[in-house]
């Protein structure tokens, strides 16, 4: 696979924004996580609504998982670096979720569904990303798609980067999801000290870096541990290029802006407050998770 990477340089990568530190929460039955991209950045990285990112040792922190809840209006993406989780829904799909494999669910107009920890001990560890769908979408019927860490589209660089595409497109590899709404990029990048990845990017999409493992650098902004880095949407800039001074694991996550109206309750997102209420009337009256 290597050698057919298609490689584009990238001219003048983009700056940093600002960077994000996440705030700690729960979530579910009390599972602890960060919020890496909170409701108030909703707007300034449309089309992405939320980033939790989760890790712990301890079982007290994710063992009671999250019990039944529903969804409706956008897509979920969970990554799993570490653990196994397995998730059952109102739309008869089923799954396990096991390390370095990413479960893809569009709620679309409306699913009921439960993800619970299945071990009692060791590591826990991912990320939920929730990328919001086109009006034109929200009432879509439910899907649901399980990927393993071998179905994934990998790659290494000249440099040594291992890429892991989970969205979109980069040197030349097709993710394992596409959408022509949002059109995101999801990639895991890997990236051995010294080293260097330039990603491309159309200059209207929102991006942003995300480090979890060591500190990287972009256009001489260093951005450590935990932390998100906002890209800049500089109309010159036909890309990012990423340096890594020590070894690093990071999140390149970028996507098409919608440009719509966004009402939010809770688990439900939708364009207008009234679709709100009927999500809400529809969930209460057991509606919500219903199949054709």
């Amino acid at each position: 696979m290597n050698a057919s990477l298609a490689t584009v340089p990238v001219i003048l990568s983009r700056t940093v924004e600002r960077l994000v530190a996440g705030q700690a929460t729960s979530d579910g039955a009390g599972v602890k996580l960060t919020r890496v991209l909170t409701q108030d950045l909703q707007r300034r990285l449309d089309p992405f609504l939320m980033l939790d990112a989760f890790g712990s040792d301890n079982p007290n922190d994710y063992i009671a998982g999250f019990p039944d809840h529903p969804h409706r209006g956008f897509e979920t993406v969970t990554y799993m670096i570490a653990g196994h989780m397995r998730h059952l829904d109102s739309a008869g799909h089923e799954g396990l979720l096991e390390n370095g494999g990413v479960q893809w669910m569009t709620a679309g107009k409306g699913v009921i569904h439960s993800e619970i920890p299945q071990q009692e001990e060791g590591v826990m560890e991912g990320f939920q990303l929730w990328l919001n769908l086109p009006k034109r979408d929200k009432m879509n019927e439910p899907w649901y798609r399980d990927f393993p860490n071998q179905e994934l589209p990998q790659f290494v660089t000249p440099q040594g980067v291992a890429a892991t595409v989970i969205a979109g497109h980069s040197h030349g590899i097709q993710g394992a999801v596409t959408r022509d709404g949002t059109e995101p990029l999801y990639l895991d990048l890997h990236l051995p000290a010294g080293a260097r990845f330039e990603q491309p990017l159309p200059a209207g999409h929102n991006a942003f870096v995300y480090v979890y493992r060591g500190e990287v650098s972009v256009s001489g902004q260093s951005v450590p541990a935990q932390r998100m880095a906002i890209l800049k949407n500089e109309p010159q800039a036909d890309g990012v290029v990423i340096q890594a001074s020590a070894d690093a694991k990071i999140l390149l996550i970028a996507g098409k802006p919608l440009n719509e109206p966004i009402a939010q309750y809770g688990p439900f997102v939708m364009n207008t407050q009234q679709e709100i209420f009927q999500a809400i009337n529809d969930y209460r009256d057991g509606r919500l998770g219903e199949t054709a």
